[in-house]
């Protein structure tokens, strides 16, 4: 799955403000990997180097990208400058690398301007993990290869959960017994 999603031209662009991020976003790139979605990623900050963005955005459609994924603390302004340069979906992760732990980017990115949409994840990894699998959603609209994946990644879940709710149930059964 990893080589054919290296192979590939990219579809999903993951961009974190800073090389400090990519702990919580390599749960993204992750998500990507075991779909087999093939991505890029790359730094560009809204502020420290606002060119760098309006460049990625502005390029995205042009390069084969469909979907872009951004990942920042703090003021967390990259998802809505990536977004105010493009049309293509654009899936915000706030990133807990402040001394308010992540609140402050969570705002950050949720509070957009009407006509400037980003879909804002979780705050940290769950966040960046469940951005991998919704940029993978959004494919798997037009293409069925990445559906059927999600869908047996879902089933694979659901059987998971049925498995640990026997083990669970099994236990409790064991310990009520020997309460008595």
């Amino acid at each position: 799955m990893a080589s054919r999603a290296k192979r590939l031209k990219p579809k999903v662009g993951i961009v974190m403000g800073s090389a400090s991020d990519a702990p919580v976003m390599e749960e993204a790139a992750a998500a990507l990997r075991e779909l087999g979605v093939p991505y890029e990623v790359t730094v560009a900050s809204a502020h420290r180097s606002p060119d760098r963005v309006r460049e990625y955005a502005s390029s995205a459609v042009r390069r084969g990208i469909a979907v872009l994924i951004a990942g920042a603390g703090g003021a967390a302004h990259l998802a809505g400058a990536l977004a105010s340069h493009t049309v293509l979906p654009v899936i915000g992760v706030p990133v807990d690398s402040s001394p308010l732990q992540g609140l402050d980017a969570l705002l950050s990115t949720a509070q957009m301007p009407r006509e400037v949409p980003v879909a804002t994840m979780a705050i940290g990894k769950a966040g960046a993990r469940n951005a991998g699998i919704l940029a993978a959603q959004i494919l798997g609209v037009s293409d069925v290869e990445i559906r059927e994946k999600l869908l047996a990644r879902r089933q694979k879940i659901a059987s998971e959960t049925a498995q640990q709710a026997r083990q669970v149930a099994s236990a409790h059964s064991r310990q009520r017994g020997a309460d008595r």
